[in-house]
Order: structure tokens, then C-alpha cells, then sequence
């Protein structure tokens, strides 16, 4: 009888440490570790987004500071590769994911003109950040964030 209370009582601390994590905010705690993963492409254009239907396709934005801001805050930043990806990883330990999904914001602080002088030169593009899913591989959870839709921000 001790052994099942036993059991019974781990179940509940593991229970109850799981859900604690979720309303948290912190996935990696579910696992033994965790990572908050931000991602996407930048094409060099006034919504970094691909033009449809063009005659030329839209080029990536090559070597472009992307920054991921909170409150105005830059808390991690990387430069784009040669397709316009980008890859930003987060500790969950450090950022609660609820406060990263309604107040952070990813920047693309490089002028849009870098990549293509007849873009503004002034100005920057700025999205939101989404929840794209979540991901369990043994003791690792990896929470992916990826840009909703870019608005140039006008200075």
C-alpha cells in the first residue's frame, strides 16, 4: 500500500510541475531542458514578405540584423545567411513565453535600401512574433516562434 501512495504522489508532483510550467509560460520545463526557438526568412522588400506574381522573384535580405525586442529592448539579435534566414534561440529560464508572445516584437534593423537602393532607406520592419508549435524529443522541448506579418515602421 505505501508503494502505490508512493507512486500516486509522483505522479501528482510530476503532474503538477508540468502544469505549473504551461501557465508559466516556461516549456522546457515539462522536459529537463528547453529552448525557445525564433525563425524565418526576410526577402529584401517593404513587408519582407515574397511578391507574388512579379516578372523578377523577390531576393532574400542577405546580411540583415534581425533583432527580436521587448519594451523596446533588444534581448537577442542575428544576422540573416545568403537566403534571408534567421535563427534566434532563447533560454525559457530567462524570458516566460507568454510575455515574449504579447510584448516582443522581431526588428530587421538593417535599412531596407541595403539590400535594394530603390527601398527607403529610413524606416524598419517590424512583426509580431507567433506560436508555431512545439516540439518534445526525449528531454528536450523546443518551443518555435515565428514574424507574423511585417509592417515597415516609418522614423
Amino acid at each position: 500500500m505505501a508503494f502505490k501512495s508512493m507512486i500516486v504522489l509522483v505522479a501528482l508532483l510530476v503532474a503538477t510541475s508540468q502544469a505549473e510550467a504551461q501557465i508559466l509560460g516556461i516549456p522546457g520545463l515539462s522536459g529537463l531542458l528547453g529552448i525557445i526557438n525564433i525563425n524565418g526568412t526576410i526577402f529584401c522588400s517593404t513587408n519582407g514578405n515574397i511578391i507574388p506574381n512579379v516578372a523578377t522573384p523577390t531576393p532574400p535580405f542577405s546580411n540583415a540584423l534581425v533583432q527580436v525586442t521587448c519594451g523596446g529592448n533588444v534581448i537577442a539579435s542575428a544576422i540573416t545567411n545568403g537566403l534571408g534566414g534567421f535563427n534566434i534561440v532563447l533560454n525559457p529560464l530567462q524570458f516566460l513565453l507568454t510575455s515574449i508572445l504579447s510584448s516582443c516584437n522581431v526588428v530587421v534593423a538593417s535599412p531596407l535600401s541595403s539590400c535594394n537602393s530603390s527601398l527607403p532607406s529610413t524606416g524598419f520592419l517590424q512583426a509580431p512574433l507567433l506560436l508555431f508549435g512545439n516540439t518534445v524529443r526525449g528531454l528536450l522541448s523546443v518551443v518555435t516562434l515565428i514574424p507574423s506579418l511585417f509592417q515597415l515602421i516609418n522614423v
